[in-house]
């Protein structure tokens, strides 16, 4: 019987991302002044709020010119690390983290690199039976509330699949956000951009029943603290969630592989 060949496994070292980050520039002088800043904040040198200086204060800093000045500035807002005010007064003030940010970004990586179904479920079930433990947790009277009102605006649209689809969507972000974990939740939201339809053209009213039936069970779990019950039944459902979805994206395959 002929072996399986194995996906070979992926390896970044801190050199590798560097490069990747900065998209070959790694020996241009600008690049170098981005790693500066980006190493100064992972060693707490710089924090949100502080002011970098203007493009003349940091060409004078690092014996560049301005227009290095200026490429590294453009680069650092690209990357969110900085915020830009032009004028007298401005300059460059390291920015407010808003990882959510970068949530799209990450997933149109993934997509790019041709994860499959699995691999992006696989990851999704991991996330999401941690943040219903945490939930069960750390949920505050609010996130209960937001659980309910997501359940009862479901209820009201079973009727409508497509609308109960995003509902649903929505109740699995909100239990992650109950966590009060912002890791899982930004990882959960770019795994949804991947994993997620816009439509679910396979769901019928008697599986919207069904879900609904799981997700009030879970926000229950949630609120009696019973973190090892909502870790379980959210880890139940995701197997579930990735049965469809590995089976919807087969399906999918075969059709745009079929000449008739």
């Amino acid at each position: 019987m002929p072996r399986t060949a194995l996906r070979q496994p992926v390896s970044m070292s801190g050199e590798l991302t560097s490069r990747i980050m900065f998209a070959g520039r790694s020996s241009s002088l600008s690049a170098q002044v981005v790693a500066w800043v980006r190493d100064s904040l992972f060693a707490k040198k710089l924090k949100p709020g502080d002011f970098l200086g203007t493009e003349k204060d940091l060409a004078a800093r690092f014996s560049a010119s301005r227009i290095v000045a200026r490429d590294a500035l453009r680069t650092l807002e690209a990357l969110g690390i900085v915020e830009i005010r032009m004028g007298k007064g401005g300059g460059a003030r390291i920015a407010q983290g808003n990882p959510r940010l970068f949530a799209e970004a990450l997933a149109v990586q993934l997509d790019l690199t041709g994860v499959s179904a699995g691999e992006i479920m696989d990851a999704q079930r991991a996330i999401e039976t941690l943040g219903a433990e945490l939930a069960a947790e750390n949920a505050t009277a609010a996130d209960i509330a937001k659980l309910r009102r997501l359940l009862r605006d479901a209820k009201e649209a079973i009727g409508d699949l497509d609308a109960f689809t995003r509902l649903s969507r929505d109740f699995h972000l909100a239990v992650a956000e109950a966590s009060h974990n912002r890791v899982l939740v930004v990882q959960l939201i770019s795994l949804e951009h991947v994993s997620w339809p816009r439509r679910n053209v396979t769901a019928t009213p008697k599986l919207a029943v069904h879900i609904w039936d799981i997700h009030t069970k879970l926000a229950d779990l949630i609120e009696m603290r019973d973190a090892a019950g909502a870790r379980a039944l959210m880890d139940e459902h995701v197997k579930m969630i990735r049965a469809r979805r590995v089976a919807e994206r087969d399906h999918d395959h075969d059709q745009a592989h079929s000449c008739c």
